[in-house]
């Protein structure tokens, strides 16, 4: 079993989602106590996929946060690099163009996508600043990213809380839950040093997105950015 180390080799981190790709959806359903099909909602509405519109789903796993894009009749490409995730992803949805690649260097040509989007995987990825430019590169003039990620909770009493469950309730669940529990003492930890919601916003901007929001959900423990690419 692997579990990566917050340097985030891209070697380390693809091999840990694989060996947690059977159960992913459902662990996550479970350490998010349901609150990941909120998150998903929320990301659809951001987004605002329209019919014939090209979507990129960035870090899409096993394409379950694909859907609501399909739903909505957007052409959506998932794209991930770990391949345990696609294989599981493909066997669910045959008809999907699962496509894998790298956040850093993503497999599209310039100004291809309408709209742009990653859940809770850009912390996972080693250079966040160049994912934040792939993603612009590929993105249309006028066209939009919407970021949804862990975040940092706006109210002290809550994010101690919060901090307290990441840290000691939350590995004892996953050993429950999933097949590699080490992944998600990972994934507590990168949650804790991944960047505050104005300092991923400052991030945006200086990739190049302009008009860049965010709205916290759930106190702040995730945060949702968009953004936009100048026409």
């Amino acid at each position: 079993m692997t579990r990566a180390t917050l340097d985030k080799q891209p070697h380390e981190v693809a091999s840990m989602f694989d060996d947690v790709a059977e159960n992913y959806d459902l662990t996550n359903d479970v350490l998010s106590l349901g609150q990941d099909r909120r998150w998903r909602k929320e990301v659809a509405k951001a987004v605002d996929a329209r019919p014939a519109q090209k979507v990129l789903d960035l870090a899409a796993g096993t394409a379950t946060s694909s859907q609501p894009f399909v739903r909505a009749g957007a052409y959506v490409v998932p794209c991930d690099f770990s391949l345990g995730m696609l294989r599981v992803g493909k066997r669910n949805h045959p008809w999907m163009p699962f496509t894998a690649g790298d956040g850093t260097r993503l497999p599209f040509r310039d100004d291809v996508f309408d709209a742009v989007t990653i859940s809770f995987g850009l912390r996972n990825i080693q250079d966040t600043d160049q994912a934040l430019r792939e993603l612009y590169r590929v993105t249309k003039p006028g066209g939009r990213v919407v970021i949804c990620e862990f975040s940092h909770a706006t109210w002290a009493p809550f994010r101690t809380v919060y901090e307290e469950y990441l840290m000691r309730a939350l590995p004892p669940v996953a050993r429950a839950v999933s097949s590699n529990p080490d992944a998600y003492v990972y994934l507590a930890e990168s949650i804790q040093s991944w960047p505050d919601q104005p300092t991923l916003a400052q991030m945006m901007q200086k990739a190049g997105w302009s008009k860049v929001a965010w709205r916290n959900l759930t106190g702040g423990i995730v945060a949702l950015h968009r953004g936009f690419k100048a026409e």
